[in-house]
Order: C-alpha cells, then sequence, then structure tokens
C-alpha cells in the first residue's frame, strides 16, 4: 500500500504528518511527503525515515520576506502552488497509489485534489482547526485582503461569502490549471476542495467540532508523534539551575519589531520573578542583555521541554497550542492572526491559561496575562486538562486512511469484474 500526504505550511502543519507518517509505516504502508524544500521540514522527516518530496518554495524565505514578492501578487502564488503539488504528487503517485491526504494553504490543496482526480485515487482533506471548516458555530478566517464585514453577524452568511472570497481569490489560477490538465472548471473551490466530509486533527477537548453542523465531519483527534530527541545541553543546564523558567516563542510568525518585542517579553517575565526562556524561532528573537536569568533557545524538542517550564508563551498555532496543551504547561496566547485567536480563546475557557487581549503586548499587558497563568489554579487545570488529552490521533487517522484504500481497492476489483 502506498500513501501520499501533502502539505503546504509552517513547521506546525508539516509537523502533524510525521506522526500520521510513522503511524501508516506500521500499518505496512510506503508513505511519501509533499512539502515545502525548507531544511528544518526535510531533516525531521529524513529523523524518522519518512521521504520528502521538495515541493513549492520555501515557507520560511515567504513567511520572513527573504525572498522578495513575485511579479502578479497572490494570484500568481496560487498558480505556482497549484502546478508544483499536482507535478509533485502526480509524478510520485504515477507508479501506483492507493489514498491521497491534503493539507495546508487552499491552491496547494487543489494541486493534491486535481491529481486524485486525474489519477483516480481516493482524496482526503483534513484541518488543524476548527475555524477552517464551515460551521454555524463560528465565522470564517478572512482571506487574504478579504476582512470580514463586521456589520454581518450570522456565521452562515458569512460563510456564504468565504465561498465566494475563496473562489475570488484563487479560483481563476485553479481553473486555468484544471483546465490545461484536461480537468473541468469549478465554481465552488472551497467545498471543492475540502469535501462533503473533511477530517479534523485536533483534540476533541482543545479543539471540539461543534454539531449540529452541515458538514460531516470526521475528527481523528491531534496527529501527535512521541519525540525522543534529547534537548540541548546547555538548554538542560540552564533549566537544570533554577525554578522553572517561562518560555516565550512566537514559531514560524515574523514579528513587525523582534527587538522590541524580545525587551517586552524579557521584562514582563522578569516582573512576575521568573527566568525567562526565549525561543528565537523565525522572528529571530534575542535577549538584549546577557543575564544569568535569561537564556536563548533555537530548534528544540517541545515535548520534551514543555513540561519543564512555569508557562509558555506563544502566538498561538494549532501546534504550539496542541503541543503546550498535552504537556499540562499553563500557556498565555498573544494572537498574530488566521486561527490564533481561535486557540486563545479556547486556552482562556477552558482555563489552561490567559488570551492576550491584541497581537502587540506591552510590558503591563503580558504581565497582567502571565499573572493569571501564573496562579495555582491554572497549573492544576492544565495537568487536568493534559491527563484528558487524546493523543492517539495519528493511529486513528492511519487506521482510516487504510480502510479508505482498501474500500477504493475492492470497489475498484468489482467494478473491473
Amino acid at each position: 500500500m502506498r500513501v501520499v500526504l501533502s502539505a503546504y505550511d509552517s513547521r506546525g502543519g508539516v509537523e502533524p504528518l510525521v506522526g500520521l507518517a510513522v503511524r501508516l509505516r506500521e500499518l505496512g504502508a510506503e508513505v511519501l511527503v509533499c512539502a515545502p524544500p525548507d531544511e528544518e521540514f526535510a531533516g525531521r522527516l529524513a529523523g524518522v525515515g519518512v521521504e520528502m518530496v521538495p515541493t513549492g518554495a520555501s515557507v520560511r524565505d515567504l513567511v520572513t520576506g527573504k525572498v522578495p514578492p513575485a511579479p502578479g501578487g497572490i494570484a500568481k502564488r496560487a498558480a505556482d502552488l497549484v502546478a508544483a503539488f499536482y507535478e509533485s504528487v502526480t509524478r510520485v503517485a504515477a507508479d501506483g497509489c492507493d489514498v491521497l491526504l491534503a493539507t495546508g494553504l487552499v491552491p496547494a490543496v487543489a494541486g493534491v485534489k486535481a491529481a486524485a482526480e486525474k489519477l483516480g485515487v481516493p482524496y482526503v482533506y483534513a484541518s488543524y482547526q476548527p475555524v477552517s471548516l464551515p460551521s454555524p458555530h463560528h465565522p470564517p478566517i478572512p482571506r487574504p485582503g478579504r476582512p470580514l464585514p463586521p456589520e454581518i453577524t450570522d456565521n452562515e452568511v458569512l460563510w456564504e461569502r468565504d465561498a465566494r472570497d475563496a473562489q475570488d481569490v484563487f479560483g481563476d489560477a485553479v481553473n486555468a490549471f484544471r483546465e490545461s490538465v484536461g480537468l473541468p472548471a469549478v465554481d465552488d473551490l472551497r467545498d471543492h476542495v475540502f469535501t462533503d466530509r473533511p477530517w479534523l486533527a485536533t483534540d476533541p477537548a482543545l479543539a471540539p467540532w461543534v454539531r449540529p453542523a452541515a458538514l460531516d465531519v470526521v475528527q481523528t483527534g491531534a496527529w501527535v508523534l512521541p519525540d525522543e530527541r534529547p534537548l540541548p545541553a546547555e538548554l538542560v543546564e540552564f533549566l537544570d539551575a533554577g525554578e522553572p523558567p517561562v518560555y516565550v516563542g512566537f514559531g514560524s510568525i515574523p514579528m513587525a519589531d523582534p527587538a522590541g518585542l524580545a525587551r517586552t517579553v524579557v521584562e514582563a517575565v522578569r516582573a512576575q520573578g521568573r527566568r525567562v526562556l526565549l525561543s528565537r524561532g523565525w522572528a529571530d528573537l534575542a535577549a538584549a542583555d546577557a543575564g544569568d536569568d535569561c537564556f536563548v533557545v533555537g530548534e528544540a524538542n517541545h515535548q520534551a521541554l514543555f513540561p519543564r517550564v512555569a508557562a509558555v508563551v506563544h502566538h498561538g498555532g494549532a501546534g504550539t497550542t496542541t503541543t503546550a496543551t498535552r504537556s499540562g504547561a499553563p500557556q498565555v496566547i498573544v494572537p498574530q492572526g488566521a486561527d490564533q485567536p481561535y486557540f486563545a480563546s479556547r486556552v482562556a475557557g477552558l482555563g489552561i491559561g490567559a488570551a492576550h487581549d491584541g497581537p502587540t503586548p506591552t510590558v503591563e499587558s503580558l504581565s497582567a496575562a502571565l499573572e493569571t497563568a501564573l496562579t495555582p489554579q491554572t497549573a492544576a487545570r492544565a495537568a487536568s486538562v493534559a491527563a484528558a488529552f487524546d493523543a492517539d490521533g495519528a493511529a486513528v487517522a492511519a487506521k482510516l486512511l487504510v480502510e479508505a484504500a482498501g474500500a477504493a481497492g475492492a470497489a475498484g476489483a468489482a467494478f473491473a469484474r
């Protein structure tokens, strides 16, 4: 059995595929992952023995501005992504593929969906957050250049508008490519790539799918692979040298003023009488001074690190929020956009941390949020939620993919007879 997984996303969007790929291999499947050509993605997959097919442009270079915007803007980038993922998936699946799974940006997913249609292979779309899927219980995430109109509060009306926005932003590029490979144009791109039975790879307590809803969503649980990599020796030495520090990191998010942000967060943490563990991240954060109470870390195993900190201050991406929740660490989320306000509200609502109001913290605002996160009550609640975390999502999803491939194979064999 051969499975192709794909994502055009940041580290938090590629990491779940690592867990799913390993679980699929345990069931005897051959797995390939089409993902951006960033070295950290390739290294992570190579570390578990999974082959990665570099696809599209570097996500890190794109979001950090290392590559200047190409002429043509969003439409050109969308066209490039559709073509890149269609070509990669078609190439690696041409010698036989039993099922395709796609996640990430819509144009990349549309390329995988087109490949599935062309090859006649079963296709699954997966999301790492419920708010990207149409529902009467929450509004959509705004599309690029398409803010939600504040005068509309009916979620179903907003989702109808979202379908039009997705078509307006990406439809021309996707349909031009589809027609170039002999596939018909689609007039509702969003629902075409999501299908009427998308998967939701989130923990039901942290990020539930609320019913009733029109979509028949399959919630598998979060795709988490136990990470046995050791922490760097210097980091362990810092952790062992005193009380648990407060971790601060913004992952793959570029920040407008990283030097100013670093000064703010360090001062706010120190105001709580805590040591600071600052994650460099894609914003390239660095401490303004070299005090013994502050340590700057690069790549590190968050599964091993977060249980050893007093709190995790972060941007609220699905991956970091899942890992922090599973670890039992209290959280402060400073949401920057997309799905991050949703995860901030869930962390606050569950009582496992605080949601910062707005994307730009001050010393005073972050100190106030930390006061909530660092209470014994928050720590106890975070530990309780972590104890109930469902960590079998990758195994559930792997089994479902194998079953989907088997059902499609049986149907094809019956048809052939």
